[in-house]
Formats: C-alpha cells, sequence, structure tokens
C-alpha cells in the first residue's frame, strides 16, 4: 500500500479523497493555485505544495507541474479526482515514466473512452447498444446540415472531447444546426481543445441512467447497480439518485453486463462509469443506448456508496495499489435510497445566470468534510453522514466562488430507507443550507423535492425545461405555511418591539408592544392576534413552537396540530425558516420560496396604502449583460433592425456560451462594447431605439 499520495484537483473532491486517505492510514499532498492558498483542502492535507495563478491552464492543468509536486513530496501516487487531468491519457502514461502511480484506469482505456467518436465504435464492437447517429468527420455547417436531415429531428451535436454539458447543443430544426454547430465547435474547442462534433438521434422522453464500474488489475470487474441523472440543465446534472425509479432488476441486469463487457473490451480498471441514455416512452426499459464511459470518479459517487457500502475512493487507492476486489457480483446489493442535490452558484430566479463572488455565510446543515470529522456512520463503514445528511464541500465562511473554476458550492446527500424519506431529509436540510452572497440554488432544489412530478419518479432530461418553462420564481407555498409564516412573523414583531422597549427603559409595561399585527405576504395581508396562550391567524389558531432571540436569523418552527397538546405530541410539520431584515420587515424563506412579510402594528396597517412607491426605470430599450463574462460576438451593428429573439450578443462564462437575444423589435442605436472586452454584470452591451 502506498504511504503517500498527492491529489491533484482541488475543492470538495480533494477533501473527500484526502479523508479516506487519512481512515487508511496514507499521507496526503496537496496541490493550489494562488486562488485557493487558504482553501479548506490545503489545510486538511499533511502537506501542500503550490503550483501556479488561478487560471486552471496555468496551475492543475499543467502535468509537468504536478509531476514536479510528487517529487519534491515523495508522493508515490496520484488521485486525479474528476475533471482537470483525471482523463488524459497523457498524463497517465508521464505519471508512469517517472515512477509514479495513477489512482484511476490504465492510458490505453482512457484514450478509447475519452474519444466520443471512437468510444461509440468500440461499444458497438463489444455489443453494446449504441445511438443512432453519424460519428466520422463533419466538414462544415452545411455538411452538419445534410448530415441532420438524414438523422431525423430532434438531433444531438456534441463535441467529440466533451463532458459536463459543455459542448452540446440541441436541434430541432435546420436553423437550430446552422445557429449552434459553429458555437459547439468552439466551446469544445476552448474548454477540451478539440473542436471535432459528432451529431446523433436524440431519444424522445429520455432517462439519463449511468452504471458504476469497478474493476481491478487482476481482471475482476463488478457493476455497482445504477444512478439516475435524469434532472438536469444545459445538459449539466443538478440532481442524481440511486438507485432509479425506472430500472427493473432485469433492466439492471442486462445494462450492468453490456458495461462490464465494454469495460472488459478495453482492458478496464479503477472506478469507471458508463452513461446511457433510455427512452421513458418504451415500457419495456429495453430501449437503453451508450452514451459515454466517464474514465474516472463522478461528481455523484456519494449516491451509490449510500445504497451498497463500498468506500470508492478507497477502493481507486487499493486496485491501484496491485490489490483484488474484496467482493464479487453477487456481494453487490441494494440497501434503501440516495439522493443527491449539486448546490451552484448561480441565481434560479434571474434565469440560472453564474454568480461568483464571497461567501459572506457559508454554514451547511451539517459539517462537511472539515478536520476532526468522523469517518463512517452506525450503520457501516461508507460515510452517509449523521442523521443520514452528508455534505461534500470544499469551501469557507469568508471565502470566494471562484470565476477560474466550477460554480459548485457543495453537493448535499441524503440516505434513507426509501425514496420519500430520503427527499424529505433533503428538503429540512435544504432549509437548514444558509448562504450569503453569492447567488444559490438552494430553493430551486428544495421545490424540485416537492415537485409532485419528481415524487412520482416520473422523469426526462428535459425535466426542468418542461415544469419551468418561463423560469423559477420560487415553490408552491402551501395555505398552511403561509399561516405559519404569518404566525412567527407577529412573534418575532414582538419579540423586536420588547427588546426596543427594554433598550429604551420602558419596563414598566406603559407602552407593552401591541400583540395585533398586520402581516402582508405577497398580495394578501393576514390579521395576526397574539395573548399570553395563542396565536391566532385570520382568526384561526395556530401552535407553533419555535425559539427566537432578536438579531438570529434563523429559526426551526415546529407546528402542531392543536395549541393544547402534552409534551410527546409529535408534529405536524417542521419548518426551517431563514430571516433577512427588509423595509418594515422580513424576507422568510423555507421550503424553497421566498416572501417578503410587511409587519406593522393594526392600528396603523392601514396608513400602508398611502406610501408613494419608486417605479423601476425602464431598461427595455437596452441589451445588459446578465453576468460576469467575455463577450465572444457580436450578432449586430449600429443601424441594424432587429426582431424579437434574435440574437444580439454571444458572452461566454464559466467556459459555457449564452446567447442573448432582443426582447422587442427594434434599431441599433449605439453599442458599448466591442468583441474580446470582459463584462461586468449589469453593465450595458448595446442600446435600442
Amino acid at each position: 500500500m502506498f504511504s503517500k499520495i498527492l491529489i491533484a484537483n482541488r475543492g470538495e473532491i480533494a477533501c473527500r479523497v484526502i479523508k479516506t486517505a487519512r481512515r487508511m492510514g496514507i499521507e496526503t499532498v496537496a496541490v493550489y493555485s494562488d486562488a485557493d492558498a487558504r482553501a479548506p483542502f490545503v489545510k486538511m492535507a499533511d502537506e501542500a505544495v503550490h503550483i501556479g495563478p488561478a487560471p486552471a491552464a496555468e496551475s492543475y492543468l499543467i502535468a509537468d507541474k504536478i509531476i514536479a509536486a510528487c517529487k519534491q513530496t515523495g508522493a508515490e501516487a496520484v488521485h486525479p479526482g474528476y475533471g482537470f487531468l483525471s482523463e488524459r491519457a497523457s498524463f497517465v502514461e508521464q505519471l508512469a515514466a517517472e515512477g509514479i502511480a495513477f489512482i484511476g484506469p490504465p492510458a490505453n482505456a482512457i484514450a478509447a473512452m475519452g474519444d466520443k467518436i471512437e468510444s461509440k465504435k468500440l461499444a458497438k464492437q463489444a455489443g453494446v447498444n449504441v445511438v443512432p447517429g453519424f460519428v466520422g468527420e463533419i466538414r462544415d455547417t452545411d455538411h452538419a446540415v445534410e448530415i441532420s436531415n438524414e438523422i431525423g429531428y430532434p438531433v444531438m451535436m456534441k463535441a467529440s472531447a466533451g463532458g459536463g454539458g459543455k459542448g452540446m447543443r440541441l436541434a430541432y430544426s435546420e436553423k437550430d444546426v446552422r445557429e449552434g454547430f459553429e458555437a459547439t465547435k468552439r466551446e469544445g474547442l476552448n474548454s477540451f481543445g478539440d473542436d471535432r462534433v459528432f451529431i446523433e438521434k436524440f431519444i424522445l422522453n429520455p432517462r439519463h441512467i449511468e452504471i458504476q464500474i469497478l474493476g481491478d488489475q487482476h481482471g475482476n470487474i463488478v457493476y455497482l447497480n445504477e444512478r439516475e441523472c435524469s434532472i438536469q440543465r444545459r445538459h449539466q446534472k443538478v440532481v442524481e439518485e440511486a438507485p432509479s425509479p425506472f430500472v427493473t432488476p432485469k433492466m439492471r441486469k442486462a445494462m450492468g453486463e453490456q458495461c462490464v463487457a465494454l469495460s472488459r473490451a478495453v482492458g478496464y480498471f479503477s472506478a469507471g462509469t458508463v452513461e446511457l441514455i433510455v427512452s421513458g416512452a418504451d415500457p419495456s426499459g429495453e430501449s437503453f443506448y451508450f452514451l459515454e464511459m466517464n474514465t474516472r470518479l463522478q461528481v455523484e459517487h456519494p449516491v451509490t456508496e449510500a445504497i451498497t457500502g463500498v468506500d470508492l475512493v478507497e477502493q481507486m487507492i487499493r486496485v491501484a495499489a496491485g490489490e483484488k476486489l474484496p467482493f464479487t457480483q453477487d456481494d453487490i446489493g441494494i440497501d434503501g435510497w440516495s439522493i443527491e442535490n449539486r448546490v451552484y452558484a448561480e441565481d434560479p430566479y434571474r434565469g440560472f445566470l453564474p454568480s461568483i463572488g464571497r461567501l459572506v455565510r457559508y454554514d451547511p446543515p451539517i459539517e462537511g468534510w472539515t478536520e476532526g470529522e468522523v469517518a463512517g456512520s452506525d450503520r457501516r463503514g461508507v460515510p452517509v453522514g449523521n442523521g443520514g445528511v452528508r455534505v461534500d464541500d470544499g469551501v469557507y465562511d469568508g471565502g470566494e466562488v471562484s470565476m477560474f473554476y466550477d460554480p459548485m458550492i457543495a453537493k448535499l446527500v441524503t440516505w434513507a430507507p426509501t425514496r420519500d424519506e430520503a427527499a424529505d431529509l433533503q428538503i429540512a436540510a435544504l432549509d437548514a443550507f444558509r448562504i450569503e452572497g453569492p447567488g444559490h440554488n438552494v430553493d430551486f432544489l428544495s421545490a424540485l423535492m416537492q415537485h409532485p412530478r419528481f415524487r412520482s419518479g416520473e422523469l426526462t432530461t428535459g425535466f426542468i425545461a418542461e415544469e419551468y418553462p418561463d423560469g423559477f420564481e420560487g415553490a408552491a407555498t402551501s395555505e398552511r405555511t403561509i399561516g405559519v409564516l404569518a404566525a412567527v412573523a407577529g412573534v418575532i414583531a414582538t419579540a423586536d418591539a420588547d427588546r426596543a422597549r427594554r433598550i429604551e427603559g420602558q419596563l414598566d409595561g406603559s407602552l407593552a408592544p401591541p400583540g395585533d399585527w398586520s402581516v402582508k405576504i405577497g398580495e394578501t395581508s393576514h390579521e395576526v392576534v397574539l395573548d399570553e396562550e395563542n396565536i391566532t391567524v385570520d382568526g384561526e389558531p395556530v401552535a407553533v413552537s419555535f425559539e427566537y432571540t432578536p438579531g438570529d436569523r434563523f429559526v426551526m418552527v415546529d407546528l402542531y396540530e392543536t395549541t393544547e397538546r402534552d409534551d410527546e405530541a409529535e408534529p405536524l410539520e417542521s419548518y426551517g425558516i431563514q430571516l433577512e431584515p427588509i423595509r418594515m420587515g422580513y424576507r422568510m424563506t423555507t421550503r424553497g420560496a421566498k416572501h417578503e412579510a410587511h409587519i406593522l402594528p393594526q392600528r396603523v396597517a392601514h396608513l400602508a396604502d398611502y406610501m408613494i412607491e419608486k417605479v423601476p426605470p425602464d431598461l427595455s430599450k437596452m441589451l445588459i449583460c446578465p453576468m460576469p463574462g467575455l463577450l465572444v460576438k457580436l450578432h449586430v451593428a449600429e443601424g441594424d433592425e432587429v426582431q424579437p429573439g434574435q440574437p444580439l450578443a454571444t458572452v461566454e462564462a464559466m467556459k459555457m456560451e449564452n446567447i442573448l437575444r432582443a426582447e422587442k423589435e427594434g434599431t441599433i442605436a449605439k453599442i458599448n462594447a466591442g468583441e474580446g472586452d470582459s463584462l461586468a454584470v449589469d453593465e450595458v452591451i448595446l442600446e435600442l431605439e
């Protein structure tokens, strides 16, 4: 076994690998860029080596710097995590030449599966179902249109070396192909150094299912069941779960055996994932097709660990050291259900625009992968978290979400005996996830967990686009929840008023704070009355129990069926409510929705109708940059007439190209930025008349 390994990665996955290595008695070495000098993974490792400036192309992606760090520290092996150098065959060969082990698959397998075009040919030869499409060289846009017409729409255009949702475009018509083909090529070149594109048939009602593979260097290969990753946005996974609510035991066996056959065909060992697309329109479940093989650990590996009891990072290390797998296929079972949500720095209320900046507050529901945490649980040796809740993160209070790296803040993983229980744990944990600074998608994730269609298991990769066609405005909120929020607002207002009275020295009770409040949530005002024993909202009693001290920004509220209860009564529901002071009240966030509660004493509430509202300026004649990014292309010039929906500019942010379109008819009056300019959020790109 190795005595010291280097982790050629950053953030949460570096923390994850360090934690398992420490449990195995292996020393660890971290490498870090300027941007990560104070990151948690640097502090967790036994040693740390600085490897360059913030851009990954000048630090984490330079193999020579990683190898130099190994030599400097005496590291015997490298774990690549995912992304960066994890699927670069030349890196594995360079390590081998220096006598350094790679904790991953052999170079030939990475090369074979890394090229999406060649991998499809190999998969077909191995007897794996493949999606109909064109895998040859595409000369130009006209050729792409010709191919797409032959395959039949819709089609998917993909960068050959792509991954992580980058370099992919869905086309429903010739117009879409002509508009998106060159953009797909550019994204492939910018992100992966390869502008080759292939085109394949887009499967209707598709579900994204993947099979976890694990093999050793002695010819043993097993599959560790499946993960469902159908809920995606822009082809990037948002929610993953294991097992899949769609896959039957027969499907699981057929999929698993085909994926093992493919792995054997390329001489695979270590952890890997074969991604499949399954037609949800086929009730037999037999229409599944090979998409690609990821020759590395996956972001969503924790859900597989939770239901199988296998620590995938540990097994990768042991396999790299030459050990045999300690189990066979018959030993792999399914215990319970696990769901993972990716907490991203993006604003779902503004079209999921990327968000960067300082984490003014970062307070996860439980401690993440930090120093002092005990690995494992009382259930088995695999870390499934406290009470079935696990957080994998690599950020900290006061840290920064950088424009240079992936915008994922953390992974929230839950485990429970059933799928519904695992989803309920997600909702409760998301309520308690406190993030301030950059925008984040916690509310959106909570809405997904509550959505009736998610609960039914009727998932497709079009779920988000289909269920939120006009964007996200918050989760649906029940009348009962509104009643709870109004009651809580009344109690908080009373406590705040009482504190103010005490500060002013009014201790004789002559000016006791009012117990009658008007709480306006949305467009509706609610009458909240408090006495010594009861709280009523619009005349109906609401039995809530919680602790609040003025200044608190979070409260846990239990709702009971009646005010007359014994100490052992179980609450009907529990709510984690985040509080943010606003003018005349609080912004209250719970269950995936934000509510502005305007609170006034009943005796003066009617005066609010006479307050003047500030009218926002008209920005409809301006094209405003919605996120920090690079202006890649201007599609118009001054004097051009434009129609609604016409592309005006393309802005690249976090390696993704975003086309900004005209919202109304008009003429370009003034252009304020040029191609190649770095744009700030809300910067005016051009003006119309």
